[in-house]
């Protein structure tokens, strides 16, 4: 059982959501668990998990939905007996991943979605991709679109099954500005979980 707030932080590439996620974790000393990270660090440590995780990405596979949980859920046990909430970023990325979450890990206090026009997201990306010293064959502006649209869509389902606990934020803003939103979110999911208000 986890007694902490778990926030689902959803948004797509380019919306800012890992500078928002920075800021919470130096204002409320949360875990910050991201799923991508996760799979990387299993590949790295050369575990026999790790290596099945490396031989399915590296074939251009998708890593099913139970492996990814699993990961979360390890970090998630390993974190909460000294973690004052949990920032999952990057997951659910379907509406299926959001009830199996729910109910093999825990329920979600907030889902925090932030929100960003496509060309916005486009231009963030590539001036993202601009100032890597790596380039990466899949940062040109088709194959981004496509990532888009594969992200718009299952994120319309999950935001459908899950719109009593999610806060659409405007990410198009100054960072600040956003980040005042942001907490005054977390700042009820507090209060709602210390029984100080029924709602915000």
């Amino acid at each position: 059982m986890v007694d902490v707030p778990i926030i689902w932080i959803l948004g797509g590439p380019g919306c800012g959501k890992g500078t928002q996620c920075a800021k919470i974790v130096e204002k409320y000393g949360f875990t910050h668990l991201s799923s991508g990270d996760l799979l990387r660090e299993e590949v790295a440590s050369g575990s026999d998990k790790g290596r099945e995780l490396q031989a399915v990405m590296s074939s251009g596979g998708l890593v099913s939905n139970q492996e990814v949980l699993s990961l979360l859920n390890g970090a998630v046990s390993r974190a909460k007996g000294n973690s004052k909430g949990f920032l999952i970023d990057g997951y659910p990325r379907e509406k299926n991943q959001g009830i199996a979450f729910e109910e093999q890990i825990a329920p979600a206090d907030l889902a925090l979605y932030f929100e960003c026009s496509e060309d916005t997201m486009v231009q963030r990306i590539l001036a993202r991709a601009a100032a890597a010293a790596v380039k990466r064959a899949d940062d040109n502006e088709a194959t981004i679109r496509s990532r888009l649209q594969t992200f718009k869509q299952n994120t319309s389902a999950i935001l459908e099954q899950y719109v009593d606990k999610t806060l659409t934020i405007n990410a198009e803003r100054d960072v600040d500005v956003i980040f005042t939103e942001v907490v005054d979110a977390i700042e009820c999911v507090l209060k709602k979980r210390q029984k100080a208000v029924a709602s915000c």
